[in-house]
């Protein structure tokens, strides 16, 4: 008996040691709920809707407040104020990735995704590089985005008007066009070493070895084999999946809204016609399409939270002090569904991207590749991407939804880490 009194009173005397060390670390950071020993506030988060979780916190801490994981504190930026101030103004101090041990095990702190620091800087002026000099920002990078474009096209000629679901083949373009960059090669969709990539985007993607491979002795250089391995599959990875799963859900709810389809058909007609590729020239005279496209990534809201930041050093912010390392979770969702830039924001409606003259019209709160000194390397890319290839879909084919239109549900069926649109098939009817 006195054996388990001993062990009880210890282990209250250490439940209230790690509450008097969460108390007096929380003293100087943000204001936030009250964590439990131990576990911290994860019971008060709802992980299948993070983001409506942060809103909850926001309306009673401010726009900067902390949670705490377990017993790592996490501070969330809330709103466009506190997002930019943090990314923009102080990008410097807030640009550390914070990689989830889950990560750090894949990628050991190689590639330009998670890694930080000295790693990350030169992986990802090295990337920026060679993006530029494989053709990013170049007619002929548009031109393999033009041709990937037109074999998506004949590929769902195949369907034959068919029921289908385009989660694959909407997979394998913007895949490719990775594999034309990359590999200077594109692939046949049936390709066994495509199909194998394509279910492979993490694995160890042998490229460029040769040309560094004197350098894997050099401990001072990042340019090992292992972290030119990383970056090429965190280019294919998030080339690949981001891209596919915004022109899915772009094709969802032009079904939902045969209405906008239906003037997005008409400036296609008006602009590009039916015989030649659509090009970005053709962008600046399209307004309610390029007004669309916007409206579909600030609607999905695909990544809801971005890729956690971390502190480089100790910082004051806002009159807190956030010690080195603590982990930032910026809410994109605050800042893409601000209902005083964006009226109504949960309803999809591309006026929110067009002025009263139907010219379009720029938001400095459109982050859906984030913001500061990690925004996304590829975003050029991955705009020219859901431009040609949803503009050229549209351009070949009717969409034909299986159901009413208003029985269909873009409601995101996982909302944590990215914005997943529910399965779902429609007829690719030739025009």
């Amino acid at each position: 008996m006195g054996l388990v009194v001993a062990l009880v009173l210890l282990l209250s005397f250490l439940l209230l040691v790690s509450f008097w060390r969460q108390s007096s670390e929380r003293a100087k950071l943000p204001p936030g709920p009250t964590p439990l020993p131990i576990i911290g506030n994860i019971l008060q988060i709802d992980v299948k809707n993070i983001s409506k979780t942060l809103t909850k916190f926001s309306e009673v801490y401010g726009p900067v407040f902390t949670l705490y994981f377990g017993r790592k504190p996490v501070v969330v930026l809330h709103g466009y104020e506190a997002v930019k101030e943090a990314l923009v103004d102080l990008g410097e101090d807030f640009a550390e990735r914070w990689a989830a041990p889950i990560f750090e095990k894949c990628d050991k702190d190689f590639g330009v995704i998670f890694s930080s620091g000295k790693t990350w800087k030169e992986m990802r002026r090295f990337s920026l590089m060679t993006l530029r000099n494989f053709g990013m920002g170049k007619k002929s990078l548009e031109n393999r985005v033009q041709e990937e474009a037109r074999c998506l096209v004949e590929e769902l000629r195949k369907t034959n008007g068919s029921p289908c679901d385009p989660t694959f083949i909407l997979g394998c373009a913007p895949c490719n066009v990775i594999c034309s960059i990359i590999f200077q090669n594109r692939f046949d969709y049936k390709d066994p070493n495509f199909l194998t990539l394509m279910k492979m985007l993490n694995t160890n993607v042998k490229i460029l070895s040769s040309a560094w491979i004197q350098e894997k002795h050099n401990q001072q250089s990042k340019f090992t084999y292992e972290n030119l391995v990383a970056t090429a599959s965190d280019l294919f990875a998030a080339g690949t999946e981001t891209t596919s799963t915004t022109l899915r859900y772009a094709l969802l709810l032009l079904l939902k809204h045969p209405h906008v389809a239906a003037k997005v058909h008409e400036e296609i007609d008006n602009v590009v016609g039916r015989d030649r590729s659509p090009s970005m020239q053709d962008r600046s005279n399209m307004p309610y399409t390029d007004a669309v496209l916007h409206e579909v990534q600030r609607y999905i809201d695909l990544i809801p939270t971005s890729l956690p930041h971390s502190v480089t050093r100790d910082v004051n912010f806002r009159n807190y002090l956030i010690p080195k390392g603590t982990i930032i979770i910026p809410s994109l969702t605050s800042v893409l569904h601000d209902n005083k830039e964006f009226p109504n924001p949960e309803t999809f409606d591309p006026g929110h991207f067009l002025d009263a003259s139907g010219k379009f019209k720029k938001s400095d709160y459109f982050v859906p590749f984030s913001a500061g000194k990690r925004i996304c390397a590829g975003e050029g890319l991955a705009r020219m991407e859901l431009f040609i290839f949803l503009v050229t879909i549209l351009q070949h084919f009717n969409l034909k939804p299986l159901v009413d239109p208003k029985d269909l549900d873009t409601t995101a069926i996982a909302n944590g880490f990215a914005s997943v649109p529910p399965l779902y098939q429609l007829c690719f009817v030739p025009v």
